[in-house]
């Protein structure tokens, strides 16, 4: 599989504080200013971890010490059902914050596992709390991103209860593609880290109908799919089965 267009922001062994980072414009010190960046850039991340893929950042039920920015590779958050069956609520990639379910009952409510071999930086909330109050700017873009996350949740709950595969699946790849531009990447060419019984579980969908669905972009001239490897041909086409113009 080709790693490489995920890589392009990140050097492995420089070390990494805010101020120089890549991601600083989409990630938590968004918008702050050169003196706001050097009160931070030594007291918010605590250290950078590395978590190997299919390893848990963290999981269900452990204590809530921390948020985590994730600065290389890609996670998904799941729950278990009482049957043992995964229930994907989410992936995230570079510049997203993973962690906050954890801020209401002081314990995470989901897994946060590793799609690849990844990168987070470790923000103790304690610390992240102190910053917030010296640091306007940096608590006005910590409740944006909490604001952004619930407006997320709604999203996804209109996704599931309103929308038939292709719509959700359309929907899915559009989300991605946005996500991907806002960080430097091809809008068009993507590979997938996460699999087709993932995507499934996030969207509500059996595996089968997840596969017939790609199956369908590709004959329609939507996409071309080679396993993981997705190339979006006709985003428009994509953007009107949301708006209900496609046949």
């Amino acid at each position: 599989m080709d790693h490489a267009p995920y890589q392009r922001l990140h050097t492995a062994h420089c070390r990494v504080v805010c101020s120089t980072c890549n991601l600083r414009e989409i990630c938590l010190p968004v918008g702050l200013s050169r003196d706001e960046l050097a009160t931070i850039d030594a007291r918010l991340v605590a250290v950078q971890r590395k978590v190997a893929r299919g390893e848990k950042l963290f999981g269900a039920g452990d204590p809530f010490e921390a948020v985590y920015a994730v600065w290389t590779g890609f996670f998904k958050t799941c729950v278990a059902s009482r049957d043992g069956r995964e229930q994907v609520t989410g992936f995230q990639m570079g510049g997203e914050l993973i962690g906050l379910d954890g801020i209401g009952t002081r314990r995470h409510e989901v897994d946060a596992v590793a799609l690849e071999d990844s990168q987070v930086c470790v923000i103790p909330f304690e610390a992240l709390e102190v910053l917030s109050q010296e640091v306007v700017s940096l608590q006005q873009q910590f409740h944006r991103i909490m604001s952004h996350e619930i407006v997320r949740n709604h999203g996804v709950m209109l996704l599931l209860g309103s929308m038939h595969a292709e719509e959700r699946l359309a929907a899915f790849l559009l989300n991605l593609t946005h996500r991907l531009s806002t960080r430097g990447f091809s809008a068009s060419s993507i590979v997938l880290r996460m699999s087709r019984e993932e995507i499934g579980s996030f969207l509500g969908l059996k595996l089968e109908t997840v596969s017939r669905t790609f199956s369908k972009f590709q004959a329609n001239g939507l996409l071309e799919v080679q396993h993981r490897h997705i190339q979006v041909v006709d985003p428009e086409g994509l953007k009107q089965l949301l708006d209900g113009e496609a046949d």
